[in-house]
């Protein structure tokens, strides 16, 4: 399983931002791709119409996910749904990350990958948090767990709250 970051310019330069956690969590695994309104990303949006990304963003009906035996996402409403490649998760503040999926109908295409946390997000580091939100930390951490990488979802987890903690 692979992880997209598609961060807002001005979360990079966040002293809160916890998907730098994640780049040095996963290494090769995970990438940033930065957001531009008029101008996304080309191997982003051919991976797209591949139908190899799924978006992690919050949903009323999430898909059903499984993990198969080599550890990828399979959407199981689907017969023989091919398992995403990517997972994306938008990176930045909840206010810019609806912003970022209202203004890219590339985004709004995406089958919907939606988490449900069994606790509340321990990350404080920011005003206006979205209520059952996460931080990007969080929820490739949740991911990582459901996909049976237990030692890497708590490696994740100790380095958010030893970031927290600074």
């Amino acid at each position: 399983m692979q992880f997209i970051l598609l961060t807002h310019p001005r979360e990079r330069l966040r002293a809160t931002n916890t998907g730098q956690l994640v780049l040095q969590a996963l290494g090769e695994r995970a990438q940033v791709i930065e957001w531009h309104r008029k101008q996304p990303d080309a191997a982003l949006l051919a991976a797209i119409e591949a139908a190899r990304v799924g978006l992690v963003f919050p949903t009323d009906e999430p898909l059903n996910m499984t993990v198969d035996s080599a550890g990828d996402l399979q959407a199981s409403t689907q017969e023989c749904a091919p398992p995403f490649e990517y997972l994306l998760l938008i990176d930045a503040t909840w206010q810019e990350a609806r912003k970022m999926y209202n203004q890219s109908p590339y985004l709004k295409s995406l089958a919907k990958v939606g988490l449900q946390p069994a606790h509340a997000s321990i990350y404080p580091l920011r005003r206006n948090q979205l209520e059952g939100g996460l931080c990007t930390a969080e929820c490739v951490a949740l991911l990582l767990k459901k996909a049976g990488e237990l030692e890497l979802a708590q490696q994740l987890i100790e380095s958010l709250m030893v970031f927290i903690k600074r």
